[in-house]
């Protein structure tokens, strides 16, 4: 069974209010000839598909044909993440059981996808995200003290319960009908320990605790994980079970612009651990920050980044005339232009304002702080004016 892991697509996303609707489309359209040509038998997408519950109308119908030609190919199971709504995502699951299954519901927890092999069977189980705060009371089980603990761990840890308990009494009944045990495969959006994260990551801090072990998924064969945006294995890696995080298909913040972005193909055979191989992601427009004096970044340094999206530090000792103007004429697709001087030894980072002190020294202090020099003699009458004018505007009111 070749079975094709993704995760965070993010549809509707902006970057910097740079519209990606086109490059998640290149990425759509990808990974429709990954499937094809690697004949992949299902597509698990791990959450996040939307960026945001209310989706915009495009994005809706860019995941509506993304789903239907996945779907000419391949069996498709989505879960949901903690960008998307479960019930919104979920609506006209239950119309769906041919090709293409959501599963957004707690009651879903023991109704795994079923991929019939050749004498193994794959079943392929969904934990919609969990948020502890609504889940711990649904998932604390008939007969049950109270909810459970406010944390991800636990919510985890009781949903996977169920997953196993459901996992043992079917490889049961495999077993009495002569069949081999199935393999198994769980999609889950959370922070698993170990995972190293990105800026572009919503906080799910709950009790001061975003993340959980990777033991709470023991007892399976592959855990297809959402929620990360930087493709990476995780857990200890000794152990049967194997946990990765899929990443998001393109980079959407600056801390992401050295990841290599991929897909997971996974060979599930009838024993062993699962094969692994990613298949990297398009990347239509580069991201790269570059840092140092103007003239540099404007010269030699900065001819290989014209096309990327770029992130501008300029780190001249005094901020350059027309700064944003210059920098966006050599790099068109600029989303960040920042002065920030090398940091001084001597003088004053803050201004100390006292009644004691001359407003207008106070005033200067400020503009060498943020600036890197102290003002002109022309920067000076202005501040100059504008304080007499208040003074005289105090006298009158």
């Amino acid at each position: 069974m070749r079975l094709l892991h993704t995760s965070d697509w993010h549809l509707g996303r902006t970057l910097h209010g740079v519209d990606l609707t086109a490059h998640q489309q290149a990425f759509l359209d990808h990974l429709v000839d990954v499937v094809r040509e690697e004949r992949v038998d299902a597509v698990l997408v791990a959450g996040d598909v939307y960026d945001r519950a209310i989706p915009p109308v495009e994005s809706v119908a860019q995941l509506s044909d993304a789903l239907h030609r996945l779907s000419e190919h391949a069996a498709v199971v989505v879960t949901p993440g903690n960008h998307d709504s479960a019930i919104r995502l979920g609506f006209g699951a239950d119309l769906m059981r041919d090709r293409v299954r959501v599963l957004a519901r707690l009651d879903d927890l023991t109704r795994p996808v079923v991929l019939p092999g050749d004498g193994h069977d794959v079943l392929v189980y969904g934990l919609p995200y969990l948020d502890p705060d609504a889940a711990r009371h649904a998932l604390a089980g008939p007969g049950a003290d109270g909810p459970l603990p406010r944390s991800h761990a636990a919510v985890l840890g009781a949903a996977m319960d169920r997953v196993r308990a459901d996992l043992t009494a079917r490889a049961a009944e495999a077993a009495a009908a002569g069949r081999g045990a199935p393999r198994s495969v769980v999609l889950a959006h959370a922070f698993v320990v170990g995972g190293a994260a990105s800026e572009s990551e919503r906080d799910i801090r709950v009790g001061g605790v975003d993340h959980a072990p990777a033991a709470v998924f023991d007892g399976v064969d592959y855990v297809a994980l959402g929620h990360l945006h930087g493709p990476q294995r995780v857990g200890d890696g000794d152990g049967p079970t194997v946990l990765r995080y899929s990443g998001s298909p393109l980079a959407y913040s600056f801390s992401e612009a050295r990841h290599a972005k991929s897909t997971v193909l996974v060979d599930l055979g009838p024993s062993g651990a699962p094969g692994v191989r990613l298949v990297p992601a398009p990347v239509p427009r580069r991201l790269t920050d570059l840092t140092g004096p103007l003239d540099d970044l404007l010269g030699a340094a900065g001819e290989p980044h014209v096309d990327d999206w770029v992130r501008v530090t300029v780190t001249d000792a005094h901020r350059p005339a027309d700064l944003y103007r210059r920098v966006r004429a050599r790099f068109p697709h600029a989303l960040v232009v920042q002065h920030q001087p090398p940091a001084r030894e001597s003088g004053p980072r803050v201004a100390d304002v006292t009644a004691a002190r001359d407003p207008l020294e106070v005033a200067a202090e400020f503009v060498q702080h943020v600036s890197g020099a102290r003002p002109t003699e022309a920067e000076a009458a202005v501040l100059r004016r504008a304080y007499e004018q208040v003074v005289a505007a105090e006298r009158s009111a």
